[in-house]
């Protein structure tokens, strides 16, 4: 985590514990703060050490938010902060996990009821306390019994969003370390899903002390959980982070071994097995001439007894050769979960999937006129220098779901409509500018926007923000008639779930898909690593069913668009190429769509 990070996840916890104990105002305040010092390109602590002057330079960091920062380098700590952990001692993160509860809730309880953790809500609410609290109810009480289980379920794994950067460090430090010949990502991380429980690191080396020495050194890690000879384990930013040395001959079976998934390796070890081959995290050797080294699981069809692997190693250094002494194709690691994988590996039929840099715009973006933190020019400026050929602004409009005055009515669409024209003609020919909105869905599948404002914009972005408990059949219902729509161009967030908070809807997604695929309606993967909705699954079934998908970020800053890679993998996932995805087309490929 950069200290930029550090810092704002300091004043997002100022900003929970000062609304949870009923402070108006400051909260909104503190947030904002956070949110662009997090973005602030300059390393927060050396604008610290210049004095509160320096600090206060960044966007919305007042001279008060300034001073507590600068107090924190060089003290540790805010003291005020240090205060309201001591007003509030509670487990903010895992009582604000449940669907909701936010902190006002969970400074009501605490005061009513002295809850400080997730069993004591759960003690709380199975005793029929909360319903008696001012405020609450019955239903209210209810709804959070139901939700507990999935929020304590979800805390057990961490988000993909909040893991990869910590997976990014460990391997950029680790790259650097002198014995260290290879090293990369395994398991479910590097498989990029949703969700993940540890992140797994492999290393290649011919001196394993050594690196695991620099490994419980690594500046990030808060602390050492375990350490051997050729593992360790350490906490960083929360999570914990495994590491395993190997030989550099045995680095690329280990690599294939430790990715997974079960049922995937099971099927390339049987695939091994028929060719009188052993495959194992040491690597694929020939036991055709071994008696008892059948392919069966036990250790001696692994190892002689003297521990030494049995047979002749034809594979191991790396993961390309394990697959294709296997007569396959290598896998790429989205798609290893044995939903056909293999057999299109050995038929050379894989499908040749999307990447990053294929994207050639974002069709779903905010600025300050809805929700976002920064201007028009702000944010397409941003994608010019990431270099995207055009840029699409969606702020929210008005509608169910969309808290406060963030939404815009016609108006006030109208009114930006200008404003993008503007921003167009600041950058003349380095970027495309389109103006968009992110329309509501409501309960019942209608767009909340007149018609007539939704025909005179460029792209309609149409996305389910409320009623996100309805049943299966009404949630189905509903996003058909969305994509039916006339004007809806892209079905956002389908699901609207976030991860390890709310599960969102649950459609049927082949109706869904179906609908959407006749209607010329694009399927969102919205990259925002809280999101990745559309999954994978969903993705797959849309492309079965000749839908397109569009693959974008539902930025609110400029650094949110560089979640676009966490949307390409999850698209990925779902055998997703290049062809398939909607804003990896030119500007006149997705204004053929749009006209389509």
């Amino acid at each position: 985590m950069s200290r930029n990070d550090e810092v704002a996840s300091r004043l997002e916890e100022f900003a929970d514990l000062l609304e949870a104990t009923g402070v108006e105002y400051k909260p909104t305040a503190y947030r904002r703060a956070a949110e662009n010092v997090r973005e602030h390109t300059a390393p927060i602590e050396n604008l610290a050490g210049e004095g509160e002057d320096a600090v206060a330079e960044i966007d919305r960091v007042g001279d008060a938010i300034a001073s507590k920062i600068v107090e924190y380098f060089e003290t540790g700590a805010i003291e005020e902060l240090e205060a309201l952990r001591e007003e509030l001692p509670v487990d903010m993160a895992g009582l604000t996990a449940v669907e909701g509860v936010g902190p006002k809730t969970v400074g009501s309880l605490y005061e009513a009821l002295g809850v400080t953790t997730l069993d004591e809500l759960e003690a709380a609410a199975e005793a029929g306390e909360i319903r008696e609290v001012s405020g609450f109810g019955a239903k209210t009480e209810e709804n959070i019994l139901d939700r507990i289980p999935f929020a304590r379920e979800a805390r057990k794994r961490t988000r993909l969003g909040d893991a990869r950067p910590v997976a990014d460090a460990a391997l950029a430090y680790l790259a650097d370390v002198d014995p260290v010949a290879s090293v990369e990502v395994c398991g479910s991380i590097r498989r990029w899903k949703d969700t993940i429980g540890d992140v797994d690191l492999l290393v290649a080396s011919d001196a394993r002390e050594p690196v695991v020495e620099a490994f419980t050194d690594w500046p990030d890690a808060d602390a050492t959980i375990e350490a051997g000879t050729g593992k360790a384990s350490v906490r960083a930013d929360g999570t914990r982070v495994d590491l395993r040395v190997v030989d550099g001959e045995e680095f690329g079976a280990a690599l294939q071994y430790f990715t997974g998934s079960r049922a995937h390796n099971v099927s390339v070890r049987n695939r091994a097995i028929d060719r009188g081959l052993k495959l194992n995290e040491y690597g694929l050797f020939d036991v055709s001439d071994v008696d008892g080294a059948d392919g069966a699981d036990d250790a001696a069809a692994d190892e002689g007894a003297d521990g030494q692997r049995v047979g002749e190693r034809v594979a191991g250094e790396t993961e390309a050769g394990v697959y294709e002494v296997l007569d396959m194709d290598p896998v790429p690691p989205e798609l290893r979960e044995d939903n056909g994988e293999v057999e299109a590996a050995a038929a050379g039929e894989l499908p040749d999937l999307v990447e990053t840099g294929d994207l050639r715009g974002d069709l779903h973006t905010h600025t300050d006129w809805s929700d976002g933190g920064f201007t028009i020019a702000e944010m397409v400026a941003a994608a010019a220098e990431r270099g995207s050929d055009y840029h699409v602004v969606t702020d929210h409009a008005a509608g169910p779901g969309i808290f406060g005055n963030t939404g815009l009515d016609e108006a006030a669409i109208a009114e930006q409509a200008e404003a993008v024209a503007e921003a167009a003609d600041e950058v003349d020919d380095a970027i495309e500018v389109f103006h968009g909105i992110e329309a509501n869905i409501d309960a019942e599948g209608a767009i909340t926007t007149d018609d007539e404002a939704l025909a005179d914009l460029d792209l309609v972005v149409a996305s389910p923000h409320s009623a996100l408990g309805q049943d299966d059949e009404a949630a189905t219902a509903r996003l058909v008639r969305a994509v039916e729509h006339p004007h809806v161009d892209v079905l956002g967030h389908p699901t609207g779930r976030i991860i390890n908070s709310r599960p969102g809807v649950s459609p049927d997604v082949e109706a869904v898909v179906a609908a959407a695929a006749d209607a010329g309606t694009a399927i969102e993967v919205n990259a925002n690593p809280a999101r990745l909705d559309a999954d994978g699954d969903t993705v797959r079934a849309a492309l079965d069913a000749g839908a397109t998908i569009a693959v974008n970020t539902d930025a609110h800053s400029p650094r949110e668009l560089d979640n676009a890679r966490y949307g390409v993998h999850t698209a990925r996932r779902g055998w997703a190429e290049t062809a398939d995805v909607l804003n990896a087309r030119s500007a006149e490929g997705l204004r053929e769509f749009l006209d389509g």
